[in-house]
């Protein structure tokens, strides 16, 4: 029995030690809570309290320092704008130069094509001044050569005339004359004319006039005809129709004094000649 009693005293003292630990650790609770709270409104009106006896410098110094950011703001501002700026005309001024260079460049670029085509131009010229010095020294050459050969001829108004010295029918006397390139004498006008008078000197001297193809229609021996206004026949002449078909030429010569210009005679005949050679045959190659 005095176990039961003792089992029964243990466990209401267990109980009431539980409810007594129970309500210590509620006050425990209750204590820190409140010391919590207290805490917090302390440090609230510590705030307010220090905002309130917040002096007018500290207020002063905020000021300053928001103008001198508000200062730097603006600042940092135009010197975005400034830098903006500057790289615009930066950009502006290589644009220009790049104008300005491709044009220089096209420029040369056409200079150079002119200087090319004068280069071209110059080599051209080079070359038809070499072709015409080539030219030149070989009609020089030719010139220098007939020059020897003309031995004997007389110069005169851009020709040179040859007077045998010996006496030939009309055929062989023009066979000489074409031998040596030339040919009996055409006369054209009065200079001829008296050019003929110079050089016969009063002889009589077969010239390049013929009918022996065609009676009565005189040519030269250059194929040319032969035209009123400069024939010089001498009075009555041509008289000889189908049997005096060559020309001689007489200036008072020694066998007919009187006679003066052109005759017809036989082409058969020996008579001396007068052979013609104009100097571009000279000199023309």
């Amino acid at each position: 029995m005095s176990g039961l009693v003792n089992d029964g005293m243990d466990k209401g003292s267990m109980m009431d030690s539980e409810d007594r630990i129970e309500k210590a650790v509620d006050i425990y609770i209750s204590a820190e809570a409140v010391r919590d709270t207290k805490h917090k409104k302390n440090t609230e009106d510590f705030n307010t309290e220090t905002m309130k006896t917040k002096t007018p410098q500290h207020t002063e110094s905020d000021c300053v320092r928001n103008r001198s950011s508000r200062a730097a703001a603006v600042c940092l501002g135009l010197l975005c704008v400034l830098l903006l700026t500057a790289v615009i005309v930066l950009c502006v001024h290589i644009h220009t130069l790049s104008t300005n260079y491709t044009e220089e460049r096209d420029q040369l670029l056409n200079k150079i094509t002119n200087i090319t085509e004068e280069r071209d131009e110059l080599i051209i010229n080079k070359k038809n001044l070499t072709n015409e010095r080539d030219q030149l020294i070989f009609k020089n050459k030719n010139l220098t050569n007939a020059l020897e050969i003309c031995d004997g001829w007389t110069y005169y108004q851009s020709s040179f005339y040859y007077i045998s010295n010996e006496e030939k029918s009309w055929t062989e006397s023009r066979r000489y004359c074409t031998a040596r390139g030339a040919d009996l004498i055409i006369i054209n006008n009065r200079k001829e004319q008296d050019i003929l008078k110079k050089v016969s000197d009063g002889t009589l001297v077969w010239i390049g006039l013929t009918d022996s193809e065609v009676e009565g229609r005189w040519k030269w021996v250059d194929g040319s005809s032969l035209t009123s206004g400069f024939s010089f026949w001498w009075s009555g002449e041509p008289n000889g129709g189908s049997k005096e078909n060559c020309v001689l030429a007489v200036n008072h010569g020694q066998r007919w004094p009187q006679s003066l210009g052109w005759l017809d005679d036989p082409c058969d005949r020996a008579y001396q000649w007068i052979c013609e050679k104009n100097i571009s045959q000279l000199i023309l190659p």
